[in-house]
């Protein structure tokens, strides 16, 4: 016996006065109504409802009526409230971005998010290091490049291109590199979350191939890859997102595209469960829809022929 389908069932009679018309409401046959009613009184230990015609309600089954109607609303409401509470966007939103991505880009998508959600606290971590999620402070993170295989979830939100980039300065002053052999003649800039040792991972002959270059300057940051590459201190690999500007206005070069090293993706990764919080797959496909699939900045650098 469910009691909360019973009790249901006997709030629907007393309304309704008429097993028949109860039975028609709860989409039941009157012989259903008439099981669970008697499931009741059973359980109860007392008659509830006259089989009259009319039905009429006893002194008990009018007490146990009233109970019945408060214990059933608050059941309603308590079930609308985690409904809201499950749905609606709400509580704190732990974030991990990636430094040279958020200033531009994230931040401005992260405040428009923010203001269509008022009642969600977000809090937002920048760093180019690599953080654990598994600590579980962060309720997921924004990462950049290829992903290694993990217990996490990922959702790929767009395609993360990189381009190796140059001053005209420094192409003029040392030659452009024609072939990823020319590279040991050519001064490096390397970020050390990619390239710690002195070489290249550069797409050739349908694999993955080492390529030396002269280490010139060493850095953890985005945006010192990308100054020093417009100082003419040296060449660079730079994802697009960072060095669209410094592209299109002609203050970097992209050379050797057809050997362009691939960047993986820029996606969103949360931790397994049951039932991921609404809040972290809104943002989620707020971001996707935001950024977009070729991103913005692919889009304008694509057109003028500087993307491979």
């Amino acid at each position: 016996m469910n009691i909360f389908i019973n009790m249901n069932t006997f709030v629907t009679v007393v309304d309704a006065l008429s097993f028949s018309e109860a039975a028609r409401r709860l989409g039941a046959t009157k012989s259903q109504v008439s099981q669970r009613i008697q499931q009741l009184e059973k359980h109860l230990g007392c008659t509830l409802v006259s089989r009259t015609r009319p039905i009429s309600i006893t002194d008990a089954g009018q007490v146990y009526y009233t109970q019945a109607v408060h214990l059933l609303q608050e059941l309603k409401n308590s079930e609308q409230s985690v409904r809201r509470t499950d749905t609606s966007l709400q509580g704190r939103l732990c974030i991990s971005a990636p430094l040279a991505f958020t200033p531009r880009y994230l931040a401005p998508i992260f405040s428009r998010f923010a203001k269509k959600h008022p009642d969600l606290d977000i809090d937002v971590q920048s760093t180019d290091s690599f953080v654990s999620l598994q600590d579980q402070h962060f309720d997921m993170a924004i990462r950049i490049g290829r992903l290694e295989d993990s217990s996490l979830v990922a959702r790929i939100i767009t395609d993360n291109h990189h381009l190796i980039c140059a001053s005209p300065e420094y192409l003029e002053k040392n030659g452009t590199p024609q072939h990823p052999e020319d590279l040991q003649l050519h001064d490096g800039l390397m970020y050390y979350n990619r390239e710690p040792n002195g070489f290249w991972r550069l797409p050739f002959n349908g694999h993955q191939e080492s390529f030396r270059i002269r280490t010139r300057l060493r850095t953890d940051s985005g945006h010192q890859l990308l100054e020093s590459a417009k100082a003419g201190i040296g060449l660079a690999i730079l994802p697009t997102f960072l060095a669209q500007d410094a592209l299109l206005c002609g203050e970097l070069i992209p050379v050797l595209l057809p050997y362009s090293p691939s960047g993986g993706h820029i996606s969103v990764v949360y931790r397994k469960a049951i039932k991921t919080p609404h809040k972290i797959l809104a943002l989620a496909q707020f971001l996707g829809d935001e950024i977009g699939h070729p991103a913005p900045w692919d889009r304008v650098l694509a057109e003028r022929g500087l993307l491979y």
